[in-house]
């Protein structure tokens, strides 16, 4: 059996068009990934996922949502919970160490409950990026908060959580965002901080967990690294930063190609991407011209993604422990009373 192709595509809205499933039938990308287009309720939601996999014929296919918390959710009420954004866990657990990390892990557990609803697998977060004076509102409250050691413990716990409800989490942004003082998706960040200050901050939170399955790059450039390519897209950053100093050896998903700091077409950035070191390429919007040109450009998985795919099944089997349906009434009324400015 072939592998998969080396992609993480989409479609343009809540069902399958005829076009849209012959396409996923051809080209069988690894997975999909949903957005706030894709999503009506509960039931048409959970139809479109089933439909997806059926169109590569795989049950498994891993299916992933941005469902973070705060302002970067994509199930949303009346029918899902509304959940806090990343500071507020950062900011309890400078308070109290302790509930900090009970809270973060709880609401990881509700989110993959969220994500367990439709059927969805994977969940893009936690965000390991740290809040510097100069840190675009990209990301903002997206972020643990500025210190390495604490980013890192709040993170694994929201990782660990994840896993255990059986949803495997993405740390991103690889190797880290926080100095970018342009929005990634309308141009290309660049960082003139040296290596050294690099490597005792930024990079801090993704050493700590390079033992995580699954991780995304950041597009934005270090000019101490690669100054000719920002880290996507850069072997040297990828090498020398994610595979080397970080010494992350999960699967390595691109964050969406379709954003503006990347320059070239859809199929260049894409196979530039994997050519750097990325196992995966991801695209998001679902427009079939940009689709058809990245296909036309990659070719399958290599079999060093493919192993790094299955150790992270391996490591998702393997942590699985889920709360079930009256722990997690619980768990929702436990981290209302931890954090009730969030009510």
């Amino acid at each position: 059996m072939s592998a998969p192709l080396a992609a993480i595509l989409s479609c343009v809205g809540p069902a399958v068009t005829a076009d849209e499933r012959m396409f996923f039938r051809e080209v069988d990308p690894l997975g999909f990934i949903l957005f706030g287009r894709h999503i009506e309720t509960p039931d048409q939601t959970r139809r479109l996922v089933d439909e997806l996999r059926s169109c590569v014929a795989r049950a498994d296919a891993p299916v992933l949502v941005d469902q973070e918390g705060g302002r970067v959710v994509r199930l949303k009420p009346p029918h899902w919970r509304r959940a806090p954004p990343a500071r507020l866990f950062g900011e309890l657990y400078d308070r109290d160490r302790e509930r900090g990390l009970e809270a973060v892990a709880l609401n990881s557990r509700l989110l993959a409950a969220d994500l367990a609803s439709i059927g969805a697998d994977v969940d893009c977060m936690p965000v390991l990026d740290l809040t510097l004076p100069e840190t675009h509102a990209a990301i903002g409250d997206r972020s643990y908060g500025p210190r390495p050691e604490a980013v890192a413990a709040l993170g694994r716990a929201a990782a660990e959580a994840l896993l255990a409800e059986g949803v495997m989490p993405i740390i991103k942004h690889m190797p880290g965002h926080g100095r970018a003082t342009v929005d990634s998706h309308r141009g290309l960040p660049r960082v003139d901080a040296s290596r050294e200050v690099l490597e005792r901050t930024d990079f801090l939170p993704f050493k700590l967990l390079s033992d995580l399955p699954w991780g995304m790059t950041a597009h934005l450039l270090f000019e101490a690294v690669d100054p000719d390519a920002p880290v996507t897209i850069s072997a040297r950053a990828v090498k020398e930063v994610i595979r080397g100093h970080i010494g992350f050896d999960g699967l390595l998903v691109s964050d969406d190609l379709s954003m503006q700091a990347l320059g070239g077409t859809l199929g260049e950035r894409a196979s530039r991407a994997l050519a750097a070191g990325c196992d995966i390429a991801l695209h998001c919007n679902g427009r079939m011209d940009e689709m058809t040109n990245i296909v036309a450009r990659i070719g399958p998985m290599t079999d060093a993604a493919e192993q790094r795919f299955q150790r992270g099944r391996q490591t998702l089997r393997r942590l699985h422990a889920p709360l079930g349906k009256a722990a997690m009434s619980e768990a929702a009324e436990r981290l209302r009373v931890l954090l009730p400015e969030w009510g």
